[in-house]
């Protein structure tokens, strides 16, 4: 009897030890980078994350076919509209979303790819413990394939690779992360979107990954 608890007990702790699916802080701020397959795409962000009411703004800039332009989003999805908003100008436009909200999270049937430590493990402080998992994703535009890397601790957002038949693999690198809203306005449309007339969706290849 006492081996078959103390059996138990091992069992227990190694599933305690082993890495388990996760969620992100709901509300984040920093940086990223996405470069993808297709689009011959290079981009660096800021973005401002906002899980629980689902709101996402990327100012970023891209350098497709080795030309510069700046874009500055605003993702709403539970309105299911986007707003393309240039400070300068005072100008906004408003567009419907029809692509997925997804959570920064590995999904509970994520398989475990592996552990690592980025850095060295060493000298303490050297190297973070780091989880990669893979899986597919349904999504309105088919299936998807994705890879995804995240802290042991707090699953913070490191990396992904995400793929579809449509646009081959896009990478997203994440930086400079901080948890919170570094500006919660961020989330909410300037004033002088309030006139935006809702139009057709237009394809906007930097923020498609999301």
């Amino acid at each position: 009897m006492r081996a078959l608890v103390l059996l138990v007990c091992l069992w227990v702790g190694c599933l305690a030890q082993r890495p388990q699916p996760c969620s992100s802080p709901p509300l984040m701020s920093g940086g990223l980078s996405v470069s993808t397959q297709t689009e011959k795409l290079v981009t660096f962000a800021k973005y401002t994350y906002d899980g629980l009411g689902r709101r996402v703004r990327l100012s970023n800039i891209g350098f497709p076919d080795n030309k510069t332009y700046y874009l500055d989003v605003l993702l709403l999805y539970k309105q299911g509209v986007m707003y393309k908003i240039n400070n300068r100008e005072q100008t906004c436009l408003k567009r419907r979303l029809s692509t997925d909200f997804i959570p920064l999270a590995i999904p509970v049937d994520a398989s475990l790819v592996g552990q690592v430590v980025l850095g060295s493990s060493s000298v303490p402080g050297e190297g973070i413990l780091v989880n990669t998992w893979s899986g597919l994703l349904q999504t309105k535009k088919g299936i998807a394939k994705y890879v995804s890397t995240v802290t042991e601790f707090g699953c913070i957002p490191v990396s992904t690779l995400f793929s579809t038949d449509r646009n081959g693999w896009v990478a997203v690198s994440f930086f400079n992360n901080i948890i919170g809203l570094a500006d919660p306005q961020d989330l909410t449309p300037p004033p002088f979107c309030s006139s935006a007339q809702l139009e057709e969706e237009a394809r906007e290849a930097p923020i498609l990954f999301l």
